[in-house]
């Protein structure tokens, strides 16, 4: 028999996703005695996790009393750091978002710097949307790099110079710090927002690099040492001449990535340096650029025609910056794994460009810090410090 839910953890569990509202109804949900009901609803408000108000409707008596999370003594971080870019999303404990902003950063300057500008950004958000520095509980940073999750340090990161092995949350004193490889936050923010029914989910970001973020069991999967889904690194055949900044040959980023298709169109006479110029050039309809993204789906296309045999995803979204002339590259993605996979898989993907867009991975990040805030070993930790 499976034992009924009886922490503090799971009570808030169960305000949190909405399946209670009342002390009743967590009675009848857990099955506990209403006294124990309310020594953990009790210690939930006092440590100011959940508020109490009257402002059910009445069955025939006093209205009972509405339980749900306390937002006002909570912020969390969301921090979005790109090769050339730096977004923060400032949010409440339920998700709500409170206040964002971008500003051009340059990555390659160094953790010092670029985290002091993050510092400075968090602070101002913080004022605008009226919350001291203490109600910021965690703080979520997506980064364009591989990552050691376990100790927030990225793991040499090719377009990150100076930030390897960096001990990233120890640069904010006194604040639970989260660090994950961009693209899995990505994920979390994709499917949290959009696809939250949907329990596997690969998120492809299609940048100047390329990568992968798998959600198993409607959890985010990093593997071992945290470099699930590094796809960008798998080799394609025909290709051994294109070299790889990891040193191989032939990878996948090496001949479908923004940079690649980038330099193929320089060659042709066409001068483009990134994945934005490649953009351009397909929006203003020139055909050798349709010719190469169109190429690139295709290329894509054979390694996740793989991953859908191997993981037999619901949905596959297709994001990063290339995402934005979608409708070539998913017709060449579309076109390879609908013609390599297997039928039944195949039989209900969805392949789908992102929609949460530019959004996705401060947002993920955001979102990485309130579930770790809000998992049951840490809220046990809190009720019972």
């Amino acid at each position: 028999m499976t034992p009924q839910p009886g922490s503090a953890a799971d009570v808030l569990t169960l305000i949190s996703a909405g399946s209670a509202t009342t002390r009743s109804d967590l009675a009848r949900l857990t099955g506990l005695a209403r006294s124990t009901i309310s020594q953990r609803v009790d210690a939930l408000i006092e440590r100011g996790l959940v508020e109490e108000t009257e402002s059910g409707e009445s069955t025939g008596g006093r209205p009972p009393r509405q339980l749900r999370l306390h937002t006002e003594q909570h912020a969390f971080a969301g921090v979005d750091l790109g090769a050339t870019h730096c977004r923060v999303a400032l949010m409440d404990i339920s998700g709500g978002l409170l206040a964002e902003c971008e500003d051009p950063v340059v990555i390659g300057e160094g953790p010092e710097k670029v985290l002091a500008h993050v510092d400075q950004r968090l602070d101002r958000l913080l004022g605008e949307a009226g919350r001291p520095r203490r109600a910021l509980r965690a703080i979520g940073i997506g980064v364009p790099g591989p990552v050691e999750f376990a100790t927030g340090r990225p793991n040499n990161p090719p377009i990150m110079p100076g930030w390897n092995d960096y001990p990233v949350p120890e640069y904010f004193d006194g604040i639970e710090v989260l660090v994950d490889n961009d693209v899995n936050v990505m994920a979390l923010g994709e499917h949290r927002n959009a696809f939250p029914g949907t329990n596997h989910l690969l998120f492809v970001k299609v940048g100047t690099g390329i990568g992968c973020g798998i959600v198993a069991d409607g959890k985010l999967h990093r593997g071992a040492q945290g470099s699930a889904g590094d796809i960008g690194h798998i080799r394609v055949s025909g290709h051994d001449d294109a070299g790889c900044r990891c040193g191989n040959s032939a990878c996948l980023e090496a001949v479908a990535g923004g940079a690649a298709i980038a330099r193929r169109l320089t060659e042709l006479g066409l001068p483009a340096e990134s994945g934005a110029d490649v953009v351009a050039l397909v929006q203003g309809g020139d055909t050798q650029a349709l010719r190469l993204v169109r190429e690139a789906g295709r290329l894509i296309g054979e390694v996740l025609a793989g991953l859908v045999n191997f993981f037999n995803p619901e949905v596959i979204v297709i994001g990063g910056a290339l995402s934005r002339v979608h409708e070539h590259l998913l017709a060449g993605i579309r076109e390879t794994i609908y013609r390599r996979s297997l039928p039944l898989a195949t039989h209900q993907l969805s392949i789908t460009p992102s929609r949460t867009g530019i959004n996705a991975a401060a947002l993920g990040a955001g979102l990485l810090a309130i579930e770790h805030y809000l998992s049951p070993d840490n809220i046990n930790r809190i009720v019972n410090a």
